[in-house]
């Protein structure tokens, strides 16, 4: 036979595209329209029903950027509908490519009650199953004419992204607000045909796919194309042979759940991602209502707890939804966070705030932790999900990967303490999955773990903007249910796939370390106020929570547990993985930054009545450490009298060829005349700190056009174009009425300016930089360069509860690739017997290199600092932007915590009567994280403790106040007692002693007596 197969397929998508599609909604008419466009922001649903309407002809344009217009519809069906489901079908002049990125609107009835949303993939909203002809209709639309950021050549800068910048012009055109009667053979001939021409397109010439391709032509030749309606059954009864052949008994078996992955913010700002929730929401318990075994899963907290104060409404559908088993709670996050960024304790907390969430609300505890698209995963979070409780872990971002492939899609994930979480990855490689022939076909092909496992998942809907999955899409689902040269497609809850692929797979590969995606590197570093003000706000959490403790413990003072909920939730929202990488709009980080300023200060207030009580009524000035570590001038986190805290030795300066030098009983370091370090000696061992022939603090500019994703990517090519901001418009030097030595550097570059004090303090073996650069540079990258005399074979960064280590060569594609990474407070770099660490307030990226010069190897390791991306915010980091970092001189990993916690915890004054003791002191090798009374309200002590250093070790930690609480049980993350736990070894003399691995995390809770 000659080879018709482009002919076949041509025809039957012309005729799908074409004829059939439009003949769902062939029979139709028009429904009367009216509108009210808001002049500011939106309004609650039960005001909007009671706005005055004007009439409305569709085909006007509507909508300005951000804006919202209120359309009422209204009508009767006609008589001859009769016996049919009718819908409505409205059309606000969307296009069908871009859903979840322009304009969406959720229906509502006249009175009130929710029905779906209308977005470009889901135009429809059901009147009635079957008309009798003559109801009336009335619908109203509350349409949010949110703009296209992300276009068809993405990536351009735009003022669109603010709505204080946004332009007045309207933005939509609608073209249709009908009353339509629903063909439902119609609807399923399209399904069919979609189905098998997507399937044939993946298989081989071979009999499957002839078959198919001659049921096609069969079916066509059926068809009227001036009948569409009529002949649309026979036309199917063509592919009922087709349709009806079984998968090959091994096939492929594709876990489906239905997905929106609703981005908290990113595009739009918080207020629109709630009414998206809103929208999604409704439309999949409305399909859930519509089928008979369709699930959708739903991740954060946050979104839940958005509709039930927002949308009370569409909340009461959910509840009923998840009461049913179709609508189910995942991931036991508060939201899905960044997982780079965030300290230990706001991980911890996103577990502890997101199930205490889904328990008090549903009952219900998820088993896994749901995070599909965070921009690479921390190597300290198998234990801490481990710790609380969760059983399994989802991702897909790592198959982004621009470089080396990885290896795995079911597998166990080790950590940086050797706790293991089974993981899975879905290898369809998407999170917004339509069931298309490619992406099932592929989900079988390229699954890693096909010799021993069966399965693999697929979220299946539209996302990022939300939409979710459409009947389409269940109508699929149902056709690859059991279909010849096809996965088997079924919904089924992510817990049964995790216990299926737990049995399938009795010796799981093993990825040992973090999962870093090698792509979106420079997430690590825009949008720095962002950061900032996450850092800050963590630091000033943990320190609350201690002197509320504190207080509590010892004074009346009433330990505000709603005040401080509500607090760690509007932290942990910004913690989102769109908002602290910086990769947002401008709205986002306007009001993000915003936020950060009101949380400070409310934690804050928190902070200095607790103190105001501890220290008591008085008048002397009383130096407070929340440090866990001593620091200049205060004691290990308590307090004690300005009056006991002995005075500093200054440190001596002397001016040296234009420059200074500066000394303290630790350190002597060279500033030059161009404000760089050329010296760093740590007096204890003679070493010096800074590479022989070479300057430190060295400002450096970098070109940064990535080839796409502005805010989120660093392309490896940045490096080959560099400016060294060597040019001084002024150096100064003194010392100040603490003892410390300060030079005072001013630079001016391009459109900038930069101004650093490098400080010396008395007994401190940090050299600190605060500087303030006043930034105004396009499509720029600075960073601050730090040669070191040490032969390095790996760098050491902190992370949650712990460090990782990475080496510092490029012997293969994976290591080459890690060219931008991620820290928390520390970098460190050493060799036996000598290190060197870079501490930060707020920082997170870093580069390293390996330089050698006549054999003579050191380690060069550059700070992160600024960039200057126009896509998504075109303004970003413009303006006065503040770092703080310093380089301590003879270290080693335990110092460099020190370091790094002193750095981001200083020590603060009050007036009172009095210093005070800590509540809780920690021995051994442990570090403090947290003191706090347990979540449940109890007035339970619970303190959490983690070893720094990476070996095993011993740990003691005492509790100053006998007789409030009983002796520790250890606890879960989630404050729990687990029998599993090993608990302390033994409480003598009010100690409790206990074993620690490297790295391990320990939650005791003392009961309160």
């Amino acid at each position: 036979m000659h080879d018709d197969i482009p002919l076949t397929t041509g025809r039957a998508r012309r005729v799908l595209d074409e004829r059939i599609l439009p003949a769902v909604h062939a029979v139709s008419t028009p429904l009367d329209t009216a509108w009210h466009e808001l002049p500011g922001e939106p309004i609650a649903p039960a005001s909007g029903l009671e706005l005055a309407f004007e009439p409305y002809e569709v085909g006007t344009p509507w909508g300005a950027a951000w804006g919202t217009t209120w359309f009422r519809l209204t009508g009767t069906v006609p008589a001859e509908y009769a016996g049919q489901r009718v819908e409505a079908v409205i059309d606000l002049g969307f296009d069908k490519n871009m859903p979840g990125f322009q304009c969406e609107g959720l229906v509502y009835r006249a009175d009130g009650t929710p029905v779906k949303s209308i977005n470009p993939r889901n135009q429809w909203v059901l009147v009635t199953e079957r008309a009798e002809g003559g109801e009336s209709v009335e619908l109203l639309v509350e349409a949010a004419s949110n703009p296209v950021l992300l276009d068809y050549h993405p990536f351009l800068p735009t003022q669109e992204g603010d709505v204080q910048t946004s332009s007045s012009k309207r933005l939509y055109t609608s073209r249709r607000m009908d009353l339509a009667v629903f063909a439902s053979e119609v609807h399923e001939l399209s399904l069919d045909l979609e189905v098998l021409l997507e399937l044939q397109a993946q298989l081989p010439d071979a009999p499957r796919r002839m078959r198919i391709l001659q049921a096609l032509d069969d079916a066509l030749d059926r068809l009227d194309l001036q009948r569409i309606a009529a002949t649309a059954p026979d036309a199917r009864a063509a592919l009922v042979d087709v349709l009806a052949a079984p998968a090959e008994a091994s096939a492929h078996t594709i876990s489906a759940i239905g997905h929106a992955h609703i981005d908290s913010a990113w595009l739009w700002p918080v207020r629109e991602t709630i009414r998206k929730v809103a929208r999604t929401t409704s439309t999949m318990t409305e399909l859930i209502d519509q089928t008979d075994d369709f699930l959708y899963g739903m991740s954060s907290a946050q979104q839940y707890a958005w509709i039930k104060e927002h949308r009370p409404e569409v909340y009461a559908k959910v509840q009923d939804a998840v009461a049913a088993g179709r609508f189910l709670p995942l991931g036991g996050m508060w939201v899905e966070s960044d997982t780079v960024m965030p300290t230990g304790e706001s991980i911890v907390r996103q577990f502890s705030q997101g199930q205490r969430f889904f328990e008090r609300e549903f009952g219900i505890r998820p088993k896994g932790v749901w995070l599909p698209d965070s921009f690479g995963y921390s190597p300290a979070l198998p234990q801490l999900m481990r710790r609380a409780g969760f059983e399994w872990f989802f991702t897909q971002k790592i198959s982004w990967n621009q470089v080396n492939k990885f290896p795995h899609h079911t597998f166990l994930w080790e950590g940086i303490d050797g706790s293991r979480v089974f993981s899975h990855f879905p290898s369809m490689d998407t999170y917004n999955s339509r069931l298309s022939g490619e992406e099932v076909a592929k989900a079988s092909r390229q699954f890693r773990e096909n010799r021993l496992a069966t399965g693999s998942i697929a979220p299946v809907g539209w996302g990022d903007g939300g939409g979710g999955t459409t009947r389409e899409m269940t109508g699929t689902a149902a056709r690859l249910a059991d279909l010849e040269g096809s996965a088997k497609v079924r919904w089924e809850h992510p817990d049964a796939f995790f216990d299926r692929a737990r049995s399938e797979l009795e010796h799981p590969p093993v990825w040992v370390g973090e999962l870093y995606l090698e792509l979106h590197r420079a997430t690590l570093t825009s949008q720095h106020q962002t950061k900032q003000g996450n850092r800050r706000c963590e630091q000033l959490l943990i320190e609350a929570e201690l002197w509320a403790t504190t207080a509590a413990a010892r004074t009346g003072f009433v330990y505000p547990y709603d005040e401080l909920d509500a607090l760690w939730q509007q932290v942990l929202l910004q913690q989102f993985h769109d908002i602290l990488p910086g990769t947002s709009i401008a709205w986002v980080h306007r009001e993000a930054v915003a936020k950060y300023a009101e949380t400070a200060a409310a934690l804050t207030a928190i902070i200095e009545d607790a103190l105001s009580a501890l220290a008591g009524p008085g008048t002397e000035t009383v130096v407070v450490n929340p440090a866990p570590f001593l620091q200049a001038g205060a004691p290990a986190q308590g307090a004690v009298p300005a009056t006991d805290v002995p005075e500093a030795t200054a440190v001596s300066l002397e001016e040296q060829d234009g420059g200074f030098v500066l000394a303290n009983d630790l350190v002597r370091v060279v500033v030059t005349a161009e404000g760089l370090v050329t010296s760093a000696v740590d007096l204890t061992t003679g070493r010096d700190a800074i590479a022989p022939g070479r300057a430190a603090n060295l400002l450096q500019l970098h070109q940064d056009f990535p080839n796409m994703w502005d805010a989120w990517d660093v392309d490896r090519y940045y490096r080959n174009r560099v400016e060294d901001l060597v040019a001084v418009d002024s150096l100064e030097a003194s010392v100040d009425d603490a003892g410390a030595a300060r030079v005072v550097v001013s630079r001016s570059f391009g459109d900038s300016t930069v101004t650093q004090e490098i400080v010396l303090a008395p007994d401190s073996r940090t050299l600190e930089f605060d500087q303030a650069t006043d930034w105004h540079e396009t499509e720029k990258f600075l960073k601050v360069a730090f040669p070191l005399d040490v032969r390095a074979e790996h760098t050491i960064a902190e992370t949650q509860f712990g460090a990782q280590k990475r080496v510092t060569h490029t012997n293969t594609s994976w290591e080459a690739a890690k060219f931008e990474t991620s820290m928390h407070r520390y970098v460190l770099v050493e060799e036996p017997g000598f290190g060197v660490a870079l501490v930060n307030s707020s920082i997170h990226g870093f580069d390293t290199t390996r330089d050698a010069e006549d054999g003579h190897v050191t380690t060069t390791v550059r700070l992160s600092l600024l960039r200057a991306p126009r896509f998504p915010d075109p303004e970003t980091d413009q303006g006065l932007q503040t770092h703080r970092y310093g380089v301590v001189v003879g270290t080693d990993q335990l110092g460099a915590t020190a370091a790094g916690v002193v750095m981001n915890a200083s020590a603060r004054t009050v007036t009172g009567a009095h210093g005070f003791d800590p509540l809780v002191q920690v021995s051994g090798d442990v570090v403090l994280s947290s003191v706090k009374l347990a979540d449940d309200r109890s007035g339970d002590l619970v303190v959490r403790v983690y070893e720094p250093s990476g070996r095993r070790g011993t740990g003691g930690i005492a509790v100053a106040e006998p007789g409030v609480f009983g002796d520790p049980v250890e606890v879960t993350l989630l404050e729990e007692v687990d029998d599993s736990l090993p608990g302390v070894a033994a409480v003598t003399d009010g100690v409790a002693a206990f074993p620690v691995d490297a790295y391990e995390v320990r939650t005791f809770r003392y009961p309160r007596a």
